[in-house]
């Protein structure tokens, strides 16, 4: 019987199996870094063990030292969580030589799938559908569009979509190169690229006498970057057949590896056609929705499978639907560029949150940007879809910028709710669903607010005072608003202001009444939804950068420098010139204009802070 358990990972996940853990009087012991040290999965294990450095190459990807850890920290098994070494067989190896329990697949299942080039050769010969790989260097206009993927990894790290077949050399370089970084293997392939897929997979648990079962399906189709953004389960509105032959392959898959614990096989479903993408041999995020559907602890499940337990008789049927979202600290409307800071306030009310943060953790630069993953289930999908989307509408989120709206929109989208979405549905539609129109009065809102607090109401004058200003700046621009005191209270042209106080204003505006709750963090205001920041009365002009500057989006490391790029370059417009990593993605800085590199300030290695002057292009004049 397992007593104590290790996860080697962080955040989210390592919390997530450490509440099952204390649910089955299991001892829990953290690993953490130095950036993790008052990290919400540090704070509530019973023991945690520091991993000098910050970086995951000095520290959750040190498997040495992991194992060290636990063998100090008294633990008798490993629990990988995902990404990471989740998929490292030699980690596995390393756990199970120590004397220790692996919760997770054998050594040689994980080896087998953890190329997928050669997991594709496997799944070949045991029958199942898949997609064959194309040889780079003899793809042609006919064979476009293809996917350059990485060998090894997952993440959505080191995949490219190449449409001209001009772009395959640079994608292919850009591919090997993020997986090189990530994954310590720059192997990449490619591989025909099926147009309005649907990504569907299967939840597979096998025990170590040759039982496996398959716990339905997940449709995961809405991604960026390749990421999953939004899962459900079951997968709505498969073609008839479809379910069996997944199930089928996803069994087969198991089998031909010998494989047990928790797993996950993926396919690429178009129409009747399925094809196998991959397996991931370890659990996956999104597996609440499957665990909702079910009425199963999938973690509980890979214990008991690793203290040697058998499955008894079927699985369990399954009822309802279950939708899961996930919340990054990121920028939709600018590249999905992460965003770092301090995450004041974070309640999702009403449904399951698995989460890495509370209130007043600080969100850094070395990990993945997802705050949480919000769950909601209802007997049917419309009705968990509604829940959902109502949920994330009225959560609290005060701190950087989050997707938060974006998944809103996302799950109230026609596509979504009458489940015809694919693989490209952000392509299509980020645009739209970016550019939603702020709320007018947020600014108005946050000045109100303000003005109280300073005055308390006290002292009306008989006569109005001056026309007060406040500036503020939002996602949408920056905004000006005008407000004044007197005898009767504040007051603002076009609305009525019914009560001011310094967390909530009530506004009638053309006869309508509105709440606006707000809270304020240091130069930050948050009016319901909308984030504003408070601005200067009047902008230093100090402030401006020459035209043509190019400022880091995000705070990263300079990963790469486009190749021959000085001081006096010429560049086009879109050229990719500078490569930042940051929250283990990569994200190209590309030239505004076509003109000449006056200056270059970054070097491959440097750390920059958000708004850094990185270079400045000087656009050539109009002739």
């Amino acid at each position: 019987m397992i007593s104590s358990v290790l996860v080697a990972n962080r955040g989210e996940i390592a919390c997530r199996v450490f509440r099952t853990c204390r649910e089955l009087d299991i001892r829990t012991v953290a690993v953490y870094s130095d950036a993790d040290e008052n990290a919400l999965h540090t704070r509530v294990a019973d023991t945690a063990v520091r991993l000098p450095g910050a970086t995951p190459t000095e520290t959750y990807l040190r498997g040495e030292l992991i194992v060290k850890a636990a063998l100090t920290a008294g633990a008798d098994a490993v629990h990988p969580g995902y990404g990471f070494l989740s998929e490292n067989a030699d980690f596995a190896r390393a756990v199970l030589d120590a004397g220790l329990v692996w919760i997770g697949p054998p050594p040689e299942a994980i080896e087998a799938m953890a190329s997928k080039t050669r997991a594709k050769e496997l799944m070949a010969a045991a029958g199942v559908p898949l997609l064959a790989p194309l040889d780079p260097d003899a793809v042609t206009e006919a064979d476009l569009p293809v996917l350059v993927k990485a060998a090894s990894g997952g993440g959505g790290r080191g995949m490219r979509i190449v449409r001209e077949l001009a772009d395959l050399k640079g994608e292919l370089e850009a591919a090997s190169a993020e997986a090189q970084s990530a994954f310590g293997d720059g192997t990449v392939f490619v591989e025909p690229y099926v147009e309005h897929g649907r990504h569907v997979e299967v939840q597979i648990v096998a025990d170590t006498h040759g039982t496996v079962w398959a716990y339905g399906t997940r449709d995961c189709s809405l991604q960026r970057r390749h990421q999953k953004v939004i899962e459900e389960a079951p997968a709505p509105a498969l073609a008839p057949g479809v379910e069996r032959r997944l199930h089928s392959a996803a069994t087969a898959a198991a089998r031909t590896i010998t494989y047990a614990g928790a797993g996950t096989v993926e396919f690429l479903v178009s129409g009747d056609d399925v094809h196998f993408l991959e397996m991931n041999t370890r659990l996956q995020v999104e597996h609440p929705v499957t665990e909702a559907v079910f009425g199963v602890d999938l973690v509980a499940l890979q214990l008991s499978v690793a203290e040697g337990a058998a499955l008894d008789g079927d699985p369990p049927s399954p009822s309802g639907h279950a939708v899961e979202a996930r919340l990054y600290a990121e920028d939709p409307a600018q590249n999905w560029a992460p965003q770092t800071g301090t995450l004041h306030r974070l309640s999702v009310p009403g449904i399951r949150l698995d989460t890495g943060y509370e209130d007043g953790d600080t969100i850094g630069v070395h990990y993945d940007a997802m705050l949480a993953k919000a769950v909601a289930y209802a007997p049917t999908r419309a009705e968990a879809i509604r829940r959902l989307a109502g949920a994330l509408e009225r959560a609290t989120i005060h701190g950087p910028v989050t997707n938060r709206d974006l998944l809103v929109r996302s799950l109230r989208h026609a596509e979504f709710a009458t489940a015809r979405m694919d693989t490209a549905f952000y392509e299509r539609h980020l645009a739209d669903l970016t550019t939603a129109a702020p709320d007018p009065y947020a600014p108005l809102a946050a000045a109100l607010a303000d003005a109280h607090g300073r005055s308390r109401f006290g002292g009306w004058r008989n006569l109005p005072s001056q026309l007060q200003t406040k500036r503020y700046a939002s996602a949408h621009g920056e905004h000006e608003v005008h407000y004044r005191h007197t005898r009767e209270g504040l007051t603002a042209d076009g609305v009525r202001v019914l009560s001011a106080a310094a967390d909530l204003v009530v506004l009638e505006i053309d006869g309508v009444r509105r709440k606006f709750d707000v809270t304020r963090h240091d130069d930050r205001v948050y009016v319901n939804t909308t984030a504003l920041t408070v601005l200067p009365r009047f902008p230093d002009p100090a402030a401006q950068q020459a035209p043509g500057s190019l400022l880091a989006p995000m705070p990263g490391t300079v990963a790469r420098i486009a190749d021959g790029l000085t001081t006096g370059s010429a560049v086009q417009a879109g050229d990719p010139l500078i490569w930042l990593e940051a929250m283990k993605m990569e994200h190209k800085i590309t030239a505004p204009a076509t003109g000449t590199l006056t200056a270059l300030h970054a070097t491959p290695g440097q750390q920059v802070e958000v708004g850094a002057l990185l270079a400045v292009v000087q656009q050539e004049p109009p002739l």
